[in-house]
């Protein structure tokens, strides 16, 4: 009888064991951490860095463009932000113009040489040559720096940020007109994307 009761208790502690043994192999895993410390498996640099983005803390994709940022106000620029530069980004250049202007295509603002590590530029940026940062063209008044958005009224018009990744510096003097940008672009551009807002003013 002994026997028995002790074969039994070695029976049911070796099933307890493999039970035991079978819930820990095929019990889901837990939560993970939400902050990434390393680069994922089967994730390369080029993927982290995803594709060429551009938006605004003004205005959304297609949005309207605040009167601060326009001739009805301030005029002073918007807050402009971008991720997923390409490898090999050397620096970036920007390029604002508004395709429904009466005479054609009007220039609103011409950047170039942005360091590759800036990946903002803050609202209200100097009309200035030679920012400190980077180098700013002449706009479509003839002036350096940007120009706000002032459609005729009743108009409303589109205005395209374009932005580029290059290769290379530019090395242009302050003050080019957008045409001599984009000719020194030629076979530079690693990756572009425009952001574009909207703008109209009442009679």
């Amino acid at each position: 009888m002994k026997c028995v009761r002790n074969g039994l208790r070695l029976a049911l502690a070796c099933g307890l064991a493999v039970l035991v043994a079978a819930c820990a192999t095929t019990a889901p895993p837990g939560p993970t951490s939400a902050v990434v410390t390393g680069t994922p498996a089967g994730m390369t640099g080029e993927a982290e860095a995803g594709v060429l983005s551009l938006v605004s803390s003004a205005f959304t994709e297609g949005g309207l463009i605040p009167s601060e940022f326009t001739c009805d106000g301030e005029g002073t620029s918007p807050m402009l932000q971008w991720t997923g530069a390409p490898e090999g980004t050397r620096s970036f250049a920007l390029i604002v113009e508004d395709p429904d202007a009466p005479r054609g295509t009007f220039v609103h603002w011409v950047a170039y040489d942005i360091p590759p590590e800036v990946t903002t530029l803050a609202a209200g940026v100097p009309q200035a040559r030679d920012t400190g940062g980077f180098r700013q063209g002449r706009n479509g008044a003839g002036n350096v720096g940007y120009i706000g958005p002032c459609p005729p009224a009743g108009e409303e018009h589109r205005y395209v940020f374009t932005l580029y990744a290059l290769d290379d510096l530019l090395g242009l003097e302050p003050g080019v007109s957008v045409e001599e940008l984009r000719e020194a672009m030629e076979g530079r551009v690693l990756a572009q994307v425009q952001l574009v807002g909207r703008y109209s003013r009442t009679g």
